[in-house]
Order: structure tokens, then C-alpha cells, then sequence
């Protein structure tokens, strides 16, 4: 457990995304962690990164780029800037939270496997920070109310880290896209599951070469229908879901263990 719980006053905070350096959700975390403490650090892709899931840059140097103090912009995934971030730019000497987001869109259901902005919350924890990933979800087209995460997000944040949880869980918290008003709640709700069904869009370049887009997800039918993070975004509550690093399914263990002994 990471025990006692986190004072927010004083903590060393990195602040993190997936939406890339100059993304709004990423200004928007930033005030809400200043809110609590003096010393917030981010460290943030140069580029968007979205679906990039749990990826290391491994086949070619990373670069990073110092904007101003506390804040920098390194050419990698998400994943890239939480290791950069804790083992070289701040000295080697960990923060106390790691926070990403806010992310555009929803990172739900299967989405978290995909998710960069999860991923930057997974490696937090690997590494023995405690982290929390925030999503807003708006979709493509959309009014986007920011005002939603900025609002809500330190209430959250506070009951979050005065909770102990065990070391190898971290936080997803999902906004739903509505004026702050409209918020109905927060909800602690599992993970939910959907059918998978993106759109493949094949095209063909001036040489006649095929060339292919992996288009918006078509929204699948839901393969879960109790309390989960799509029902509660549905619903219009801030969803919260501790996920776990261990991917162990001890259900299929014991019956493999059984079968092989």
C-alpha cells in the first residue's frame, strides 16, 4: 500500500499526456494540480500520441527540449516522457504523484489498452509513483467543455489520494463532456466492455499505391451491463476505475494449473 496517504500541500507533482506539450487538457491538469502545490513539473510529448498505448521509443534516441523551468517537451510517447521525466530531468529523485491527461476523448472500456494517457499512469506505477489518468469525453465534433475536469478534478483528486491503494494500482478517471453544472456525480465503477469494430478506410496515393487509415471506432454493443465506466459517463458522473498492472486472470490459473498437474 502506499501508506499514509498523500498530502497534496507540498508534493512534488509531474503532470503528464498523450494529447502532446501544447494540448489544452494538459494546461487544464496543470492549474488543477497548482492548486495544491508550488512544485509541478510537465513533462509532455512534442506531439500528439494518442493510441500509442504502453510503447518505448527503442529503435532511436529520444530529445527532449527545456520550454522554461519545470517544463519540458521530449519527442517520444507518453511512456518515454514518465521514464525521461523521473529518471533524468528531475534529477532522479521521484515525484510524489504523477497526474495525465486531461485527454481528449474518453479512455473507457477496452480503450485503456490503447490509451497513451493510461499508459503514462501504468509506467508512474511500475516505477513506484502513485498516478491517476484523467479523459474527457468528448467525441470528434463536439463542443469540448473543458471547465467539466477543471472543476471537478481537484475534488476527485483530493478524495483519491487520501485513500491508500495497493502499489500496483492506479487511477482512470473519465469526465463526462457536459458544462460543470450537469456533472450528476462521481461513480467508482469497473472497467467496461464493448465490442471492438474500427473502421479501415483504404485509399490510394498519386502513384496508384494503397494506403490505409484506422478510422473512428463504430460503437459497439456493450458486452457488460452492470455499474461500469461507459453506464456512468452515460449517466453523466465522473467515472473512476482502479486498474492493475498484474494482467494475471487467476480464474484461468487454477483451471490451467489443474489441467497440467
Amino acid at each position: 500500500m502506499f501508506e499514509p496517504p498523500l498530502e497534496l500541500a507540498g508534493a512534488r507533482i509531474l503532470v503528464t499526456n498523450d494529447d502532446g506539450i501544447n494540448a489544452p487538457g494538459l494546461k487544464v491538469l496543470e492549474r488543477v494540480a497548482q492548486r495544491f502545490s508550488k512544485e509541478v513539473w510537465v513533462v509532455a510529448p512534442e506531439t500528439e500520441q494518442s493510441g500509442a498505448g504502453h510503447s518505448l521509443t527503442l529503435s532511436r534516441p529520444l530529445r527532449h527540449r527545456e520550454l522554461s523551468e519545470r517544463h519540458h517537451a521530449v519527442d517520444g510517447s507518453p511512456t518515454d516522457c514518465v521514464l525521461f521525466a523521473i529518471e533524468q530531468i528531475m534529477g532522479g529523485e521521484k515525484p510524489d504523484l504523477v497526474l495525465s491527461g486531461v485527454n481528449r476523448g474518453a479512455n473507457v472500456g477496452e480503450d485503456v489498452t490503447y490509451s497513451g494517457t493510461v499508459a503514462a499512469a501504468m509506467e508512474a506505477t511500475l516505477l513506484g509513483v502513485p498516478a491517476i489518468a484523467f479523459s474527457l469525453a468528448a467525441r470528434h465534433g463536439e463542443t469540448i467543455h473543458w471547465g467539466a475536469a477543471e472543476e471537478h478534478a481537484p475534488a476527485v483528486l483530493q478524495k483519491l489520494v487520501s485513500a491508500a491503494w495497493p502499489r500496483d494500482v492506479f487511477m482512470n478517471v473519465n469526465f463526462p463532456n457536459l458544462l460543470p453544472e450537469q456533472i450528476t456525480g462521481v461513480r467508482i465503477v469497473s472497467q467496461g466492455r464493448r465490442e471492438s469494430d474500427y473502421n479501415l478506410i483504404g485509399l490510394t496515393d498519386p502513384r496508384g499505391n494503397k494506403y490505409y487509415w484506422i478510422g473512428p471506432q463504430h460503437e459497439g454493443e456493450l458486452l457488460r451491463h452492470d455499474d461500469t465506466d461507459y453506464h456512468a459517463i452515460e449517466d453523466g458522473a465522473v467515472s473512476v476505475t482502479p486498474l492493475h498492472v498484474d494482467l494475471t486472470h487467476d480464474g484461468a490459473l487454477k483451471s490451467l494449473r489443474d489441467i497440467f498437474e
